[in-house]
């Protein structure tokens, strides 16, 4: 079995299984070459020879224990029917989905896997070329994170635009994370059904949503893909990432059916040990910005962390994606250090 299956089996190893968010990416120099090739950011994610080649570039260089699938989160309000472009430095936009009418222009979640197609072709020349030990991750975004998307029509500092629609037009938001859900639900299983081995859902931007909001908005639509998914793949793992859930962490297994829970830096490994692990495999949680600064600084932290989890499941990562300012090296180091302080 594959060391990241095996953590999130429950299995506590002396050596924890090791990805990193965004590690096929702008920190890259043969990922720069790759996009351009590419043209532009989409028409790399909907090619599946330079998808495959991008998500195969990191494990060629590190050897991680794991491989996440090239794409991005909003390529679901995309199949819906939503306008999508990328603006350069800037990120992505979308039309709005504000109202009924909106709403109404939307596709159904049986209408979207045409469009989707290149993303499933691109699971399958990974689950067909990753080296045996490496494990195969699909993902999809959080119906949360991705509704603030489609609502405000890019990304926003406090994702004010969706909370408006949430407090001023329950009916349209509630429909909308609906509609996201759905073919939150059909994009994964086609993912698995392409070979991926487990999926993660990333909601990052859990941690805006407080008290009630946090269990209606985070932790329902997670439970419900959750247990729609494990319906269809009794045996498929699947790790949840509330983004600066904070204490929403806690209990955030149980709650949604989650057999890991990502957590962020904005706790400590202490914390999250005694909080969370305690409930099942974790993952987390070394700063981004060691990946800049280097140093002894990052061989300290990564020795922490593996210490605060090394008596429970767990699978090393950072608290977030690595930025583009990146050094390779480091994430070199990273790793050698992992791997050795295990073995010193």
């Amino acid at each position: 079995m594959k060391t990241l299956t095996r953590a999130l089996a429950g299995e506590t190893l002396p050596v924890p299984p090791i990805w990193m968010m965004r590690q096929a990416g702008r920190y890259l120099p043969e990922y720069k070459a790759t996009r351009a090739e590419a043209g532009d950011f989409l028409s790399l994610c909907y090619n599946p020879d330079l998808a495959t080649e991008v998500t195969l570039q990191p494990i060629r260089r590190f050897g991680f224990d794991a491989a996440i699938l090239f794409a991005d989160i909003l390529l679901v309000p995309d199949a819906l029917g939503a306008d999508l472009w990328f603006v350069t430095g800037e990120g992505p936009r979308l039309s709005t989905i504000t109202d009924a009418e909106g709403l109404a222009k939307l596709k159904g979640k049986d209408d979207i896997h045409d469009h989707l197609a290149p993303v499933y072709q691109t699971v399958r020349n990974l689950a067909s070329s990753l080296p045996s030990e490496t494990a195969l991750i699909g993902f999809a975004g959080a119906p949360w994170t991705v509704a603030t998307y489609m609502i405000a029509g890019r990304g926003t500092p406090d994702q004010a635009p969706a909370h408006g629609l949430k407090d001023g037009n329950r009916e349209v938001f509630e429909a909308l994370m609906d509609r996201i859900t759905e073919a939150t639900i059909e994009y994964l299983d086609m993912q698995v059904q392409a070979g991926a081995e487990t999926v993660k859902l990333f909601d990052s931007w859990a941690g805006s949503l407080k008290g009630e909001d946090f269990q209606r908005y985070a932790v329902a639509p997670a439970k419900r893909i959750i247990t729609e998914l494990k319906r269809r793949h009794p045996s498929l793992p699947i790790i949840a990432f509330p983004r600066e859930g904070g204490d929403g962490y806690v209990g955030f297994h149980a709650a949604t059916g989650a057999d890991c829970v990502a957590v962020d830096d904005s706790v400590s490994a202490e914390w999250a040990a005694a909080h969370v692990q305690v409930d099942g495999c974790v993952q987390g949680n070394l700063k981004s910005s060691h990946m800049v600064t280097g140093g002894q600084d990052l061989v300290d932290e990564v020795r922490r962390i593996r210490e605060a989890f090394a008596k429970g499941p767990h699978i090393f990562n950072l608290g977030h994606g690595i930025t583009p300012d990146a050094n390779p090296d480091n994430v070199a180091l990273m790793i050698e250090t992992l791997r050795e302080t295990v073995t010193a």
